[in-house]
């Protein structure tokens, strides 16, 4: 019996050995099955999650962010441990004693997944299980995912310590409204840093990661506050937080910036501009787009907050000021339907709805709203972000042409400013996005520094950077790259040529280029002939210097990459950008010296490493204990030269000429020396004014996005120059200004700017200027140059082809053959003012 009983037992004994036996070795196999070819968890170690690219201003101030994740990577030692101990709390109690598993939690999530038939299936993974899952593993629910995770957990944790592990996870995990990450989080729903968050806060990003979509603070709000609460009592039972502070917190109302209870991050921000968005496109470019918008970069920024708001107001008063002038009203296009303006509720959530710009500041900010009334004497308008609705008097509507009743029709959605008399509301003016549209850049002279760009009226209404972006016609602000050729190819500033027509037969047929004026004014000095800007004198200087030496110039400076030697091209007929430009014209106020222009100072990468600095240069001193307060380190620069320092001073003073006395004299008017130039194309197609004071240059241009005719009157002194009168006024405030250096290695002597005669040195008078010569180059006054062209008569430029150039002693001490004459390849059927 005993024997019988003993066999019993021990056939009972061996089968259970043996069971427990054989699901081991199928546990152990299936293990080995599903543990190869899994990735390698190794690289977890290594990895460097994707955050936001912040761009800040030359002040520090935050500007702009980008990113494809909105992620900001906190180390773990910097996380607070609230935070740490809420997550723990939520999702992996015992994280700081399983092996990657809890063996627990899986056998309670299946036993529940049995009893409902399989309708109730949770997760049960460990943090450290989610983290295999969101880096290396897809998020399905099957059996196989789960055992690969369970490997992958058990591998990782042999590999990370926990803080390690909690810090990749606590970095990588999404929380809903595109953050990704605990510190991103605090900032979309709290607007606090980690190390503010109460406890009921802390709580509250805690109860996302189980589903972040279903936990709404607004939409799901009871949802999410029994989930914090959960949250906050698991906190207390696994001691992270004692009963009179889990009574406290528990109490707590559920508040967020969703709900309106805080401001938004995103408020402190600056709407985005033309400015950030050229810096996301050319660092893009430089640093490919993945890692731009994933690498985490601190960009600093070139751009000075006061002279960009001062930018953009002066683009855009000049813009509206033309487009008022025409008198036409052609609104946003945008209409509501007459369902939405049942009632106030509705007609405000379709305004907001509405895809009309909303960064406009010009004398005010500029509103939607919608046209609820069209009266003969009125419009009522209800205006976003203002209580009630409002009206539109017929007086704001005198520039306009037709009444209220021809111009607007309810529904019409347009633009309102709020008007003021003696400092309180007066009524509602309307306002719209001029059809045509600008740029302007300015920079530092010396080191091409951006301080302010304006790519056109709006960045929400046209994200084309016409700073940029935009190739136009210079039109004769070219010129100073015609005369530059010519004095550092032996002309001087009091250098004769004939002002009379010309007449060119072309295979396009016949070219008669003109001055703006249509006069001819004869014999006539260099100065003269780029302050009245001289198109005839252009030419046929162009045609004296010969135009490849003139694109070579022109290609030197940056102007252009590879210029056409067309003779047209001398008046500015190829196509090239406002930012290029400005950063040539910077060169003539710096002396010659080669500038790069960028909007960036610095960029450093997620861990602070600076990997591009755009400013090369040696500064001697800097580090130097002894130097003394006020006194300014030396700066040692090894730039190229790309002119001549005395043909800079002579182009520069002969610019500055415009300003006083020329085309630009009677819009530019400011209390340091400036130079510049006018340029205006064929029928008025591009304005251009480009300017410059000893230490900061700015340049503007205006156009239709589709080139055509701006109308009578319209030109680059009386449109652009005072756009950059009124953005220099407060350049010259902030940044001052003073003389333009003159180089060494010349000298003085006093002509009549009319006839380019030499006069005595006691000479004085509104027909006396005082010239500068090179050193050893005695000047010969009174030879007149023609450029080879017929006066009044075709051009036989067949016969021209076969003369040879005429050798010139350059600036530098050198030879240079000037000319040929031009070609029908080097003539072309344009011609501007």
């Amino acid at each position: 019996m005993l024997r019988f009983i003993l066999s019993f037992f021990g056939s009972i004994f061996s089968t259970i050995t043996l069971g427990v036996a054989m699901v081991a070795l199928t546990i152990g196999a299936v293990f080995w099955i599903y543990g190869r070819d899994l990735p390698s968890h190794e690289s977890l170690a290594q990895y460097q999650p994707p955050t936001i690219s912040r761009i800040y201003s030359g002040e520090g101030y935050l500007i702009d962010e980008f990113a494809k994740e909105r992620r900001l990577f906190t180390p773990s030692h910097e996380i607070p441990d609230l935070v740490k101990q809420a997550f723990i709390s939520a999702e992996d109690k015992n994280f700081y004693s399983h092996s990657g598993y809890d063996a627990r939690g899986i056998a309670a999530a299946a036993i529940e997944a049995v009893q409902s038939r399989g309708e109730n299936v949770r997760g049960a993974s460990t943090i450290t299980q989610q983290v295999m899952k969101n880096f290396l593993l897809s998020g399905d629910r099957r059996a196989e995912r789960k055992i690969k995770e369970i490997i992958l957990a058990t591998r990782l944790e042999e590999t990370l310590d926990k803080e390690r592990i909690l810090e990749l996870y606590l970095n990588e995990i999404f929380l809903g409204q595109n953050s990704y990450g605990v510190t991103a989080a605090a900032q979309t729903y709290f607007n606090k840093t980690l190390s503010d968050l109460a406890p009921h806060e802390a709580a509250t990003l805690a109860a996302m990661p189980k589903a972040p979509s279903d936990y709404h603070p607004v939409r799901q709000k009871d949802r999410l506050l029994a989930r914090r609460d959960y949250v906050l009592r698991e906190m207390r039972e696994n001691g992270y937080i004692s009963a009179d502070v889990y009574e406290v917190e528990v109490a707590q109302p559920l508040r967020s910036v969703q709900n309106g209870d805080f401001e938004a991050f995103r408020t402190a921000l600056p709407p985005r501009d033309y400015f950030t968005d050229e810096i996301r496109r050319q660092l893009t470019q430089n640093f490919g787009e993945g890692e731009f918008f994933t690498g985490g970069f601190t960009v600093r920024a070139t751009l000075d907050h006061e002279m960009q708001a001062e930018a953009a107001l002066a683009l855009r008063g000049g813009l509206e000021k033309y487009d008022r002038s025409r008198g036409k009203w052609r609104g946003t296009g945008v209409q509501l339907e007459e369902a939405q303006l049942a009632d106030e509720t509705t007609w405000r959530a379709a305004l907001a709805d509405a895809d009309v710009p909303r960064d406009i500041v010009l004398s005010g900010r500029w509103y939607p709203a919608v046209v609820l009334e069209v009266g003969s004497e009125s419009l009522t308008v209800g205006v976003e972000h203002s209580k009630g609705t409002g009206s539109v008097p017929r007086a704001d509507i005198k520039w306009m042409k037709g009444s209220f009743a021809e111009n607007f029709t309810r529904g019409d959605v347009v633009l309102v400013r709020a008007e003021k008399k003696d400092g309180e509301f007066s009524h509602w003016s309307l306002r719209q996005v001029p059809e045509v549209q600008g740029g302007f850049v300015a920079m530092d002279v010396n080191s091409g520094r951006v301080l302010a760009m304006q790519g056109g009226f709006s960045y929400q209404h046209s994200v084309f950077n016409r700073a940029t972006q935009a190739l136009r016609q210079p039109g004769s602000s070219f010129k100073p790259f015609v005369y530059a050729a010519a004095l550092d190819s032996g002309y001087s500033p009091a250098t004769i040529v004939v002002d009379a027509p010309i007449e060119i037969d072309t295979p396009q047929g016949l070219w008669r280029p003109k001055n703006s004026s249509n006069k001819f004014y004869g014999p006539t000095p260099l100065r003269t002939g780029i302050e009245m800007s001289r198109n005839l004198m252009t030419i046929r200087l162009a045609q004296e210097v010969g135009m490849p030496v003139v694109a070579g110039y022109a290609e030197r400076f940056g102007v252009y990459d590879n210029m056409g030697a067309f003779l047209a091209n001398s008046l500015g007929a190829e196509e090239t950008t406002l930012y290029k430009m400005v950063a040539a014209y910077a060169m003539f106020a710096n002396g010659g010296e080669r500038v790069q222009p960028t909007l960036v100072d610095r960029v450093q990468d997620r861990f602070g490493r600076t990997i591009y600095r755009h400013d090369d240069r040696d500064c001697v001193d800097c580090s130097d204990p002894s130097l003394a307060a006020g006194q300014a380190p030396r700066i040692v620069t090894d730039r190229e030269r790309v002119m001549d320092p005395v043909t800079a001073y002579q182009l520069t003073s002969m610019m500055k000429g415009v300003v006083d006395r020329g085309t630009a004299s009677s819009v530019i008017n400011l209390p340091v020396p400036t130079a510049g130039k006018t340029g205006t194309t064929n029928d008025s197609r591009d304005v251009w004014f480009v300017g410059f004071t000893s230490n900061i240059v700015a340049g503007c241009y205006m156009g239709f996005d589709q080139p055509r005719p701006m109308g009578r009157g319209a030109y680059g002194g009386t449109m652009c120059g005072p756009v950059f009168q009124q953005f220099m006024t407060k350049a010259v405030e902030k940044f001052g200004g003073g003389p333009f250096e003159v180089p060494e290695g010349g000298h003085f002597i006093k002509i009549d700017r009319y006839t380019g005669a030499r006069l005595p040195d006691d000479a004085s008078g509104p027909y006396v200027v005082a010239e500068y010569f090179r050193d050893g180059a005695e000047p010969i006054f009174g030879l007149t140059y023609d450029g080879g062209f017929a006066m009044g008569s075709n051009l036989p430029l067949v016969e021209e082809v076969q003369q040879s150039g005429r050798k010139v002693t350059t600036s530098s001490g050198g030879t240079a053959v000037l000319g040929p004459k031009a070609t029908f390849g080097t003539v072309s059927s344009g011609g501007l003012y």
